[in-house]
């Protein structure tokens, strides 16, 4: 009987360290997995930030653009 006790403690530690073990493996892939997303994700957000400055210099020399047209516009019908 002693032998069987012995067996089941020997199998229910076994377990509990596999178990213990891919726990830790899987907690260890996953936060990798996370910093790859997270540096992505920044990577995204960065460019995101550029395009939007972008869009604003974009706005500001269309209305550069149009008032020099209208400048130009009222020189040409002044001179005529």
């Amino acid at each position: 009987m002693t032998a069987d006790i012995i067996v089941s403690l020997a199998s229910v530690i076994g377990s509990f360290i596999a178990t213990l073990a891919g726990i830790l493996i899987n907690s260890k892939l996953t936060n990798y997995r996370i910093e790859q997303l997270e540096k992505k994700v920044e990577k995204h957000n960065s460019v995101i930030e550029r395009v939007y400055e972008l869009e604003k210099h974009e706005a500001v020399t269309d209305r550069e653009l149009e008032t020099a047209c209208d400048r130009i516009k009222d020189l040409e019908e002044y001179h005529r």
